[in-house]
């Protein structure tokens, strides 16, 4: 089921990113995130912005959430959006139903512009997005650096 996230899921949170950052190039985190970090992140933002999870019997098999696209009160109509899913959980459909949960709840809310920044290349992640008519927008060539690799990043926009 999909529910709002509390802080006693930032441990879970915490296992699902950090996979992340040891096995892909999704995020250009190097270092494991803490429990404290993501709690300080889950609790900064829960109640600005949209932040839920997919659980089964109590385990968390994906997340998503929107969070602040840029600082200046000209962009708080606009919103980037994130999702991760628990390593083996992939191809089940979690992404797709987590994505337009979180659409939706974005637009209740009266945001604008929703921002996925992808890093490149993520096939299942561009799909993902253009299922939902986000349009890409931005390519930037060599940006990051991760696994002795510079990497492109993209962004894609969905104007709701």
């Amino acid at each position: 089921m999909i529910r709002k996230v509390t802080l006693e899921d930032a441990f879970q949170i915490m296992n699902i990113y950090n996979y992340y950052v040891d096995h892909s190039i999704i995020t250009f985190d190097t270092e494991h995130a803490s429990m404290d970090e993501i709690h300080n992140k889950v609790q900064a933002t829960m109640n600005l912005y949209p932040w839920i999870v997919y659980e089964v019997n109590g385990e968390i098999l994906g997340y998503a959430y929107g969070s602040e696209w840029k600082a200046k009160d000209g962009y708080k109509h606009s919103v980037e959006t994130t999702v991760y899913l628990k390593n083996g959980s992939i191809k089940k459909g979690l992404g797709t139903l987590l994505y337009q949960e979180l659409i939706n709840q974005l637009r209740e809310l009266n945001f604008h512009a929703l921002m996925g920044c992808i890093t490149l290349p993520n096939e299942a992640s561009i799909r993902l997005h253009e299922k939902f008519r986000f349009e890409k927008v931005g390519h930037f060539k060599e940006v990051g650096y991760k696994f002795d690799n510079w990497i492109d990043v993209g962004y894609w926009e969905l104007r709701i």
